[in-house]
């Protein structure tokens, strides 16, 4: 394959992103044309396409390619929601490839898998998006759709080339029913898991636990592809609180307050309280101020060198009014100093208070729960006392059973007696002193043979008279032994 198939034209700015970058010129517009037939044709193809624009719009939006506007002609930016229209179009136009002419077809398809689901079904749906729904109610779509179907494609008001399907090619491509806004939860699912993960890092006290919408879109900026220090999109933090509470289960949201909750906690800890709104509320109270605190600052370092300015210039007026002006903003910021302080303090009294409450509230359910143990009848004294009596008596049988079938065992293999370690260990003995004498005799024996050698060499020359009588009286002991 030449190296400018595999390259698409550099002015797209698709070709920084998979799956765009290492698909080449001749699959790029193969992907781009009206694939939508071969679904019944050749299915391997199709899925094949559907799986590889699923991964495309997935890169498309989490890397904050969509430039569509809202209503007051602000970039929406989200990294969650698909905008499906014209600017998508526009948007994935590539040079020498066109616009793609099956993303309706692409779309449709991926809502049925629910890979993508329409914005306003997502923010309305009651149930789960994981929930199969009632099965006799499936069933009975199934045996009576599937029919109804059939009868309408023979009829040729359905299907490819019916009169509402999409074989009427010179209306296929202008078709707009399409356009809308999707939720893509594959990416949702993913930004879920990251602000689970990061609430866990961040949960000390249960004032952490409590965000406004404003709070919560800055405390999980990043969440999503975003750059660190942008908060999230107001459709992307809708659309994943919704999620977190209705598929999760790990927040209770009641109009402006936000609440992290353990998913198998009570449904008391699942409600938002008047206690949680006023921990809410001195939360919420602290950050206005320390917000209130740094602009204070940062004002009066403006004042500063707008009065050191007017010094060097020799304008004395108006440095001494750039020099008023900070210490008026002085007086402020001590005040707010002083009510931060104090509202912090209280803040921590507050929280505290909850955390000794939830902690009351644990000894109270460990208490009855015990307490619920110990009422068990087979933990009652009486009980007890019956049980291990039981229990000796069983143990007992246990070891006469075991010592009948031992001495049945016994029997069989024609052992009559038990036996005795004593003899056992008396009967070796024995043998050892039988092999430490025998041992010894050969020992004896050995030396006594060497001797006798030793007498019967013959010397080379007569002995004397002396040494006649000196070897006859050394051998005669060793012959009389």
């Amino acid at each position: 394959m030449s190296s400018s198939s595999r390259t698409t034209a550099s002015s797209s700015p698709l070709t920084s992103i998979a799956p765009f970058s290492t698909t080449s010129t001749p699959r790029l517009q193969a992907l781009y044309s009206d694939f939508s037939r071969q679904k019944h044709s050749n299915p391997t193809s199709y899925h094949s396409n559907i799986e590889w624009w699923r991964k495309a719009l997935q890169g498309i939006v989490s890397n904050g390619l969509q430039q569509q506007t809202h209503e007051d002609d602000t970039p929406s930016g989200d990294r969650l929601v698909l905008h499906a229209g014209r600017e998508l179009l526009d948007l994935v136009k590539i040079p020498k490839v066109g616009k793609p002419l099956a993303l309706g077809a692409v779309l449709s398809e991926l809502r049925v898998t629910k890979s993508v689901i329409l914005l306003p079904e997502f923010l309305s749906a009651k149930v789960s998006i994981y929930n199969p729904g009632w099965l006799p109610t499936r069933i009975a779509a199934y045996v009576v759709g599937k029919p109804l179907w059939w009868a309408l494609e023979q009829m040729g008001v359905v299907g490819e080339e019916g009169l509402l399907g999409s074989g009427s090619r010179q209306h296929h491509h202008k078709d707009t029913s399409w356009w809308g806004e999707y939720v893509l939860v594959p990416l949702v699912e993913r930004a879920a898991d990251a602000v689970v993960e990061r609430q866990e890092a961040m949960m000390a006290s249960p004032g952490d636990a409590l965000y406004t919408m404003e709070s919560f879109r800055e405390a999980f900026a990043g969440i999503g592809g975003v750059e660190d220090d942008t908060a999230l999109r107001e459709t992307d933090a809708k659309v994943l609180l919704k999620y977190l509470q209705r598929d999760r289960g790990v927040v209770a949201v009641d109009k402006d307050v936000i609440k992290f909750i353990d998913k198998y906690a009570s449904a008391e800890q699942h409600e938002i309280t008047a206690v949680d709104r006023g921990i809410l509320e001195l939360k919420s109270a602290i950050r206005n101020l320390r917000v209130q605190v740094e602009s204070l600052q940062s004002k009066m370092d403006e004042c500063t060198k707008k009065a050191s300015a007017a010094l060097q210039q020799k304008r004395k007026p108006v440095a001494l009014s750039y020099l008023r002006s900070r210490k008026h903003l002085e007086d402020i910021l001590s005040k707010r100093l002083g009510s931060l302080s104090t509202l912090e303090s209280t803040f921590a009294t507050v929280e505290t208070a909850a955390g000794d409450v939830a902690i009351m509230k644990t000894y109270e359910s460990s208490t009855e729960t015990l307490r619920a143990i110990l009422a068990h009848p087979s933990l009652q004294r009486s009980h007890i006392d019956e049980t291990m009596e039981a229990l000796a008596e069983a143990n007992a049988d246990a070891r006469e059973i075991d010592d009948a079938v031992r001495a049945g065992g016994d029997v069989a293999l024609g052992v009559e007696d038990l036996v005795d370690d004593d003899e056992v260990e008396a009967e070796w003995r024995a043998m050892v002193q039988e092999a430490e004498a025998a041992d010894k005799l050969k020992k004896e024996a050995d030396d006594t043979g060497r001797k006798l050698a030793g007498a019967s060499q013959v010397p080379t020359e007569s002995p004397s008279k002396d040494s006649k009588s000196k070897s006859t009286e050394q051998l005669a002991p060793v012959v009389a032994s």
